[in-house]
């Protein structure tokens, strides 16, 4: 059973880890908090972002929504995922992992609810960050119009 998550919001956060993996070299969020409201996600690096790399980042995450790709899922068999991902429960739990394909963009191991299309994800906005003792943290949020808010209330 997937997470309950707010689906526009959580698609928007694998886009987001894809862009900064793709830009800045980092692993994925080592810790996401993701809300209705905005939502945060912290990354392992050397230095701030400046001003313009994180207009970058915005740039680039709201270039992959307008594109519409289309969000899926497939299974892996566990050994199999895990030799391509990061994988967080055991084998026993999860013989069979789900991964989430965003179009060509992204893949990765997740439980979570997201939107059909990254279109539905509407304005992605940086809201805010701050870097301490080799975490940066990024709180943003998402602005889908009233169909996809109901649609995923």
């Amino acid at each position: 059973m997937p997470k309950q998550y707010y689906a526009p919001m959580h698609t928007a956060e694998h886009i987001l880890n894809q862009t900064m993996v793709r830009l800045f070299g980092c692993e994925r969020a080592f810790n996401c908090h993701i809300e209705k409201k905005k939502s945060k996600c912290d990354y392992h690096l050397d230095k701030p972002l400046t001003e313009e790399q994180i207009k970058q980042v915005e740039a680039q995450v709201n270039e992959i929504i307008r594109q519409d790709l289309p969000v899926s899922e497939y299974f892996l068999p566990y050994d199999e995922a895990a030799a391509h991902f990061k994988i967080r429960v055991s084998k026993e739990e999860n013989p069979q992992i789900r991964i989430i394909q965003i179009g060509d963009y992204d893949h990765c191991p997740c439980a979570g609810n997201h939107v059909e299309h990254t279109g539905e994800i509407g304005e992605f906005k940086i809201i805010s960050t701050n870097y301490e003792n080799g975490v940066f943290r990024i709180r943003f949020k998402v602005n889908p119009s009233e169909e996809v808010k109901q649609k995923y209330a």
